[in-house]
């Protein structure tokens, strides 16, 4: 494993917060966690990936863990073993090359292979969820495998059973997903220069993605709503109308304004960026007022689906 003491995190987060850690672990092989956690019992642990979705607000006084586990394996013509800490991005890009499909929708989502199946991202129309067997974690008391199945997960919208009531009890070790035959290329593509034409790249601009969740509304308040803009996009699901908050915060006339060094990103009114050395401050201040101006102006609430640590 990788130790490292009272190091900065501004390489772990794609928002580019420049805070410490008192210690930094990267571990490569289940015994080797199980002796982080034996060994760091009662501290606080927060375990990472690719930091794509979350703010760092001060200095972590614990255990920051991060998984160097990375390699994928075939069980079968249609599924595939994933480690938590392999870029979900390159593993599509692996699969894709080997004329798998199924995944290509979720293409060039910053994270890592746990972390989809804690968020549950999605993209275009598909969610972690409808790609996903089953979970195997490692419960953090007991130090024992555990494996999830899909509905034992509980899956939601950006959300899962392992950020509510089993939320710092089991770390995600390796997901399984659902594949099958096929070329997914061209959609991979097509995903790739959609996401590219709208959405800061990784490495270049500080962001976490998309900052806000889209809300879901009662069918009579969006009717209301549509009554008043009837070109206002909307989509029926059976939890309620969901209502994108990209067009929410646009019409706040949100689009490319700026609070402090943190920006809500001119192409995409979804993700706020920091766009000139923004302070974690900067950023909750900025969200916070995008929020106030949607609830104003709508009667909807937006919910950021950002971590603020």
């Amino acid at each position: 494993m990788t130790i490292k003491e009272n190091i900065s995190l501004l390489p772990y987060n794609t928002f580019g917060i420049d805070v410490k850690a008192r210690l930094f672990i990267e571990y490569y092989s289940l015994d080797e966690l199980r002796q982080v956690l034996r060994e760091h019992k009662g501290e606080p642990i927060l375990h990472i990936g690719q930091g794509s979705n979350l703010l760092f607000t001060q200095d972590f006084d614990g255990v920051i863990l991060h998984s160097g586990m990375a390699r994928a394996k075939f069980l079968d013509d249609n599924t595939v073993e994933a480690q938590n800490g392999l870029r979900l991005d390159d593993m599509i890009a692996q699969l894709t090359d080997m004329g798998y499909c199924g995944l290509e929708k979720l293409s060039l989502i910053p994270g890592e292979v746990g972390a989809s199946a804690v968020q549950n991202v999605g993209a275009y129309g598909v969610e972690a969820k409808d790609v996903i067997d089953r979970v195997y974690t490692l419960d953090v008391e007991t130090l024992e495998e555990r494996v999830f199945t899909n509905a034992e997960c509980k899956f939601g919208y950006r959300d899962s059973i392992f950020k509510h009531e089993l939320k710092g009890k089991y770390i995600v070790t390796s997901v399984v997903y659902k594949v099958k035959p096929g070329d997914a290329s061209k959609t991979r593509e097509e995903i790739i220069a959609t996401r590219n034409g709208k959405l800061p790249k990784v490495g270049e601009v500080g962001s976490a993605g998309s900052f806000f969740m889209n809300p879901f509304v009662p069918e009579e308040q969006a009717n209301a709503l549509l009554a008043q803009y009837p070109d206002m996009p909307h989509y029926p699901t059976p939890q309620g109308v969901k209502i994108p908050a990209a067009w929410l915060i646009e019409q706040c006339g949100w689009k490319g304004k700026t609070l402090g060094g943190a920006q809500v990103w001119p192409k995409q009114p979804l993700v706020i960026v920091n766009a000139s050395h923004a302070s974690a401050q900067d950023i909750i201040d900025l969200a916070a007022q995008v929020s106030a101006s949607v609830k104003e102006k709508f009667n909807i609430a937006i919910h950021p689906e950002v971590n603020y640590i």
